[in-house]
């Protein structure tokens, strides 16, 4: 185990006005963010810049993954006026490109496909481009379906680790095929897809590069690899912190095998930089995007 963080991995101190405000708003609003639930390493920096990830349907999470901070248990009953509220915040906020990410809810008959929607459907009407960061439904593609009826710019959902790693480190009702599964249904429906692996959980350099191999073989467009970091004791230890130059080889691999996108680096995570030039570049250039897909 390596518990001790190197020098790469030291955080600035949120200290901007602009952190201050979108803190009071989320705060005033009631809504629930990844930044804070995840304890994101880039909450300060995204703040600072008018970004931020939203996290609908509830704080808790009906699983148990052995590397997520959002709390594990039995979650409330929807909030029907959530919806309504993330919009509110958008204006408020002044945001072009947001993230809409989602606990898993296998307590509700539709997973809570209808209320994510519902969210992405109000988040657009401000006029923001918005982003989903989807659970896996279980594998049930009409769920997806219903996601997807709503048109997010963007649909990611993540695969976390490289396939021998999937029982240790999410929860039994997740799985590397499953994934893979949903995002390769979002691509054939024509959606921009994203997913992210976190590094440092015992992989080798070649499970890297298979469960890239696999997500570009799935369609995906854009990839993320970030550094796991542990979020307490319960969670699963740290096997590596792996050096810059290493996430630096990730990327290469992942250009050389045709994705659209790649952020690799130590703090990068799935929603790392959401409003980035590139990305809605990327969105306003669909006719493309279906060509090289």
């Amino acid at each position: 185990m390596h518990e001790r963080k190197p020098e790469w991995l030291r955080i600035r101190p949120p200290t901007t006005e602009q952190f201050a405000r979108i803190r009071s708003l989320v705060a005033a609003k009631k809504l629930h963010t990844v930044c804070e639930e995840a304890h994101c390493p880039n909450l300060s920096a995204c703040w600072s810049s008018g970004t931020a990830t939203f996290m609908v349907l509830g704080a808790v999470c009906t699983r148990g993954c052995r590397f997520c901070e959002v709390r594990s248990g039995t979650p409330a009953p929807p909030d029907i006026q959530e919806p309504a509220r993330v919009a509110e915040a958008v204006r408020a906020m002044g945001l072009e490109y947001i993230v809409l990410t989602m606990v898993d809810r296998d307590d509700l008959p539709d997973q809570g496909a209808g209320h994510i929607a519902a969210c992405i459907q109000a988040a657009k009407a401000t006029g923001v481009l918005v982003e989903v960061l989807a659970g896996d439904f279980r594998g049930e593609l009409a769920l997806v379906d219903a996601v997807l009826a709503a048109r997010p710019a963007v649909f990611a959902h993540n695969i976390e680790t490289v396939r021998r790693l999937q029982g240790s480190v999410r929860d039994g009702r997740a799985g590397y095929e499953q994934s893979l599964a949903v995002l390769q249904h979002a691509k054939k429906r024509g959606f921009l897809t994203k997913s992210s692996i976190m590094i440092g959980l015992g992989e080798t350099e070649e499970e890297v590069a298979e469960a890239l191999r696999d997500l570009r073989g799935a369609g995906v467009d854009i990839v993320t690899l970030g550094q796991y970091l542990r979020p307490s004791e319960w969670h699963l230890p740290v096997a590596e912190y792996v050096p810059p130059e290493q996430f630096a080889a990730y990327e290469r691999v992942a250009r050389e095998l045709g994705f659209l996108h790649c952020a690799s680096g130590p703090f990068v995570r799935s929603s790392y930089k959401a409003g980035e030039a590139f990305v809605k570049n990327v969105l306003r250039q669909q006719p493309l995007l279906r060509v090289l897909a």
